[in-house]
This record gives C-alpha cells, structure tokens and sequence, in this order.
C-alpha cells in the first residue's frame, strides 16, 4: 500500500508536497505511531478521507487524471469510512472511561478532570495535537447518531480551532469554520440551548451572509426566545447517553480509572506468592510464580508463564486470522458496541508450540484442556480503546448455545497477556471491586463456578479499553467447558490445597449491590514487591 501512495504522490505537484511532508513530520519521531490513540486516529483519517480531498482538489487539476488513476488503485487497500467511525467512537469511549478533557486531548494530553482538579492519566513522550478538521470529524460522528453529548465539546474545539486558523485553507480539509458553527448550533439547539444556537448562528451569518437556511434559523430561535422558555426549548443539561446494558458502568468505569488497583495492605496472610508445582513433575525444575490476588473471587495471577519469543509467535500465528469479536447472540454470533475487539481461534495442531502450552497450563491447573473439555485458544487484539463491558464467561442461562453444543458450562477462565500496554487495559472484576493491570507474559486465572456447578456471580469482569498500547495489546483465553463441570471442580478441591474453600461456602444469590455499597474492602490487587516462598524460606521476587 505505502509504494502505490508513494507513486500517488510523485504525480503532485506543490500542494500534494506539502501534504506529503506533513504526512512525514508526524511519524519520523516515532517508533510506533499508532500507539498514539489521537495518531492512529488522524492516520485512519488521512488515508481514509484528507487523500481523498487532496486528489479531487482544484489545485490539483493539473495532474487530476493521474491522480485519480493512481488512487483508485490504491483505494480499496485503504481504510473504509467505518474504520474512520470506529477510531473516532473509539475516542469518546477513551474519554467516558477515564473522563479525558477534550480541550487536553485535542492538544495531545490525557489529562483527566475531576471538578476543578486536572490529573495527567499519561505523558506520552511526544505531544500530538489534533486539527480543527480533525475534531470536526469526531464531533460529527455523535451528531450524525444524535448524541449531542460528545458531539458538541468536540464540535466547539472545532469551532476554535477553525476561528484561531482562519483563512489559512488546507487543501486536505473537508470542513471548514462554516460547517463547524453549523453543526454545533444545530446540536446546541437539540440539546435545548437556544440561546448559544442562535449566537453561532448569527456567527455563521457573518461569514455567509447569503445562506437562506440559516437565515431562517436565527428567526426561529429569536422567536422561540421571545416568546419565553417552555418545556420543548429550555436549557437542558445534557446527560450522557446511557448504556441499557450497563448497569454497573460508574464502578466499572471507576476500577478501570485506577489503572490496576494495588493492595493495601501487603501483609494479609491469605494473599500471598509462591513457587507453584503443583505437584507436577512437569513443573518441578520449572516451577510457576504464583501471586494470590483476590479471595471472593478467587483469582490468581501466574508471572512469566509464557516466554517473549513464546508470546510473539502466538501474535504472529493470530495475526492472519483476526477479525471482528462477536458474541452468542440466540442462534447467531453478532458483532456489538460494548465488545470491540479482533479475535482468533487457534487450533493445537497450528503449531508444536501450542502443544507445549497446553501442557503447562493442564500441569498447573489439573484441568484437562483439550477438546471439548476446553475451547481453542482465543487470541485477542484490542486495537484503538478497545474494550469488553462487564460479562460473566460462563452461560448464565440454560438456552446458552454451550448447553446445546454438549459442552458443558465455562468451569475456568486462563487469560495470557501477550504484550504490555502504558495505560488502561485493565481486567477489571465489578462485584469483587478490584481490578487487575496488564503483566505481560503472566497469566490471569479464575473459576467461574461454583463447586455445585452454579455461575459465581461475583466473576463479573470487563476488559478497561486501552488508553495507550506498546505493541498492540493481545491477550488470549484459554476457558474450560467440561461436560462434568461441577463433578471435575469438586475433585480439583480435593487435589488443589491453593483453592479457596471460602468461595464454596457463599451464597448462591445472584448480587443485588457491588461490595463497595455493602461496606466490605477490597482486597486489591498485583503487588509491586512478592515474598515467594522457597523450601521453606522467603525469597525476594517480582
């Protein structure tokens, strides 16, 4: 794709130039451009739209024929316009989750906002700034879903943004400082604020005294002021779109600000680290790093348990197969907003490695991870904000299609996080209020139910979208289905002393609250510093 562009753009002259070198500037400072959320957006952007109005321009007449030829070339390996709408859906979900100032965003900041005080989330190395063409595009994707929310602080970053550059024309522009004032007096209006509508408004009349459209507006709003307030033109807050399916979102979305919670206290004796053999002869010259991380749920986090070479060549083996992660949806596997992911399936046999693998993970846990005792390793790639809202992994109801496909219920969940990331990511659990950062190479271990086979309701987790990727965060799941769930739990009790007895004993009520409203601590999270313990004395770790 980068040598059909490189030709598209020898066929320009000085305007194509100077896109040329812009397009330079932003990427020779940089090792991975795309780790930047703001970058990978303007990247998706300009191969999807601003290539596109550089070779319809007018200043390009002159080569307009070999433009176009050369374009089309190209075009169909370039991104698609929903591509472009996923990126910028991708940054407003950034900005709910950790609650990122636009005004900071648009400067290239991740600063987070909390009344009056203004926390760096993250300090990337390199401040990227966005355009007001570019915030023009996000804002317009909420306005075009009605959500005048997100649009209208992106459409007024826009607007000044627009003012501060005007009469300097970027030929890659598709907006302009007009289309800006438009679009935000409009969603002001929607959103019940007629007096800022009819200031833009008059605005916009400035700078297109001829438009007749917006002529007639401004005698609307003027008149609705007139004639005084009234339920369908008052000023209105405007509230944040809220997710039906989303229940739990303001704890959801507070354990994934915090990033990973941290324990606080590091001496509770029933969180605690160790060398894990598991009585294996496997694992008895290697044995596992095993750090306690939560007791109800029991969740466990297993360092190192896959080698760097080991993690890129299960990145390398998905890569081919990734694509949109969907979920059970009756009969049907559907794509959906509060999943966004690419997923692949790997079969053992796609390479002796994964052989290996199996293994380790069958000596450490007891679990028999083949077919259909286990499902194929699911490779995960979160991309830009990626993320997965609040979800139990087992079946909660006994339609699921893991009961019609004879496979028995989801009886644990082995998670392997195959790359770092600087920011977000977290796995977050909601009902056990506490949330678990990447490790990269580790691997993240729970059950998912009961002894008497019932769902633990208190596995509740999400998946905290990516605030700032390394090397495009993957993670990959390995969930045991066994027909005889409950029968094959009960045994692991018997042969396991590490399984908390304590979660067998609980309630099987479905939860009404999250712990934090019951008053009950959180026991928190990965420690910085582990005490493992080695024939019989302690050894310093992590």
């Amino acid at each position: 794709m980068s040598e059909g562009l490189c030709n598209v753009v020898h066929t320009l002259k000085y305007v194509a130039c100077i896109f040329y070198d812009k397009v330079l500037s932003l990427h020779e400072d940089s090792a991975t451009p795309v780790s930047n959320p703001l970058l990978a957006f303007t990247l998706i952007k300009r191969l999807q739209c601003d290539w596109k109005n550089v070779v319809h321009s007018l200043e390009a007449s002159e080569n307009i024929q070999a433009l176009k030829d050369g374009y089309e070339k190209v075009e169909q390996d370039l991104p698609a316009f929903e591509d472009l709408e996923g990126a910028a859906r991708a940054l407003m979900r950034l900005q709910d989750v950790y609650m990122l100032n636009v005004k900071g965003l648009a400067r290239g900041a991740f600063q987070r906002v909390t009344g009056s005080a203004v926390t760096d989330l993250y300090s990337p190395r390199r401040l990227f700034s966005l355009t007001g063409d570019d915030c023009f595009h996000i804002g317009k994707v909420a306005y075009d879903m009605g959500d005048y929310y997100h649009a209208i602080p992106w459409l007024e970053e826009a607007v000044s943004l627009f003012r501060g550059s005007y009469g300097e024309w970027k030929t890659e522009d598709e907006a302009s400082l007009e289309d800006a004032l438009d679009h935000l007096a409009f969603a002001y209006f929607q959103a019940g604020n007629v007096s800022c509508a009819l200031s833009l408004s008059r605005e916009f009349l400035l700078y297109s005294p001829d438009n007749k459209r917006m002529a007639r507006n401004v005698l609307k709003y003027e008149k609705l002021l007139a004639e005084g307030p009234n339920p369908a033109v008052a000023e209105a807050v405007i509230q944040r779109p809220n997710v039906p399916h989303l229940q739990t979102r303001d704890t959801y979305e507070g354990l994934c600000q915090t990033l990973g919670s941290q324990p606080t206290h590091y001496q509770i004796p029933s969180l605690y680290c160790s060398y894990e053999t598991s009585s294996s002869p496997y694992l008895l010259l290697q044995p596992i790093r095993k750090e306690v991380i939560h007791l109800e749920p029991y969740v466990v986090l297993y360092h190192d348990f896959v080698s760097d070479a080991e993690a890129q060549k299960i990145r390398g083996l998905a890569e081919p197969w990734l694509q949109r992660s969907v979920v059970a949806s009756g009969e049907k596997q559907l794509p959906v907003e509060y999943r966004i992911s690419k997923s692949a399936w790997l079969k053992d046999t796609v390479d002796p490695m994964l052989v290996t693998l199996d293994h380790r993970i069958a000596a450490l846990t007891g679990l028999d991870v083949q077919p259909p005792y286990a499902e194929y390793l699911q490779v995960v790639n979160y991309g830009i904000g990626g993320h997965y809202e609040p979800h139990f992994d087992h079946a909660t109801s006994p339609t699921s299609p893991l009961y019609r496909m004879k496979s028995g219920n989801r009886v644990a969940t082995f998670m392997i996080y195959l790359s770092s990331v600087e920011a977000g990511g977290a796995t977050a659990f909601i009902y056990g209020n506490f949330s678990v950062p990447v490790v990269k190479n580790a691997a993240l271990f729970w059950w998912n139910l009961h002894r008497s086979g019932e769902g633990d309701g208190d596995t509740l987790h999400a998946g905290c979208p990516v605030l700032w990727p390394t090397s495009g965060y993957t993670s990959m799941d390995r969930n045991s289905a066994d027909p005889a769930a409950h029968t094959l739990k009960t045994k692991m009790m018997a042969e396991r002393s590490w399984r908390s007895p304590v979660a067998f004993q609980r309630s099987q009520k479905p939860k009404a609250r999250v712990r934090e409203e019951k008053g009950e601590q959180a026991s928190g999270g990965p420690s910085q510093h582990c005490l493992f313990l080695v024939n019989g004395r302690q050894g310093r770790g992590l």
